[in-house]
């Protein structure tokens, strides 16, 4: 494998990533966010400063219906072409 591990972003921070990139382009806050979701916004808090490491697909499908796209827009994206491993 070419390159240190430690260059490659993890999971984790890789999803923290999209959900920023997703309320920029989206000119969402998160509140904005939790609020088109029905996440509560502790538990988005919580997805996004790194203190909940996996996040499930349901609470991420919510997300998505929030920024009005579907899970395979969400998750295909350049993001995640920089995981190399799925460790948290």
């Amino acid at each position: 494998m070419e390159g240190n591990a430690d260059e490659k972003m993890k999971a984790q921070d890789v999803l923290v990533e999209r959900i920023n990139n997703l309320c920029k382009e989206k000119r969402m806050t998160y509140y904005a966010l939790s609020y088109a979701s029905a996440v509560p916004m502790t538990t988005l808090m919580h997805i996004v400063d790194k203190s909940t490491a996996n996040p499930g697909v349901m609470t991420i499908g919510k997300l998505c219906e929030g920024f009005g796209i579907s899970l395979k827009e969400f998750f295909d994206a350049p993001e995640f072409d920089e995981i190399v491993h799925l460790d948290m």
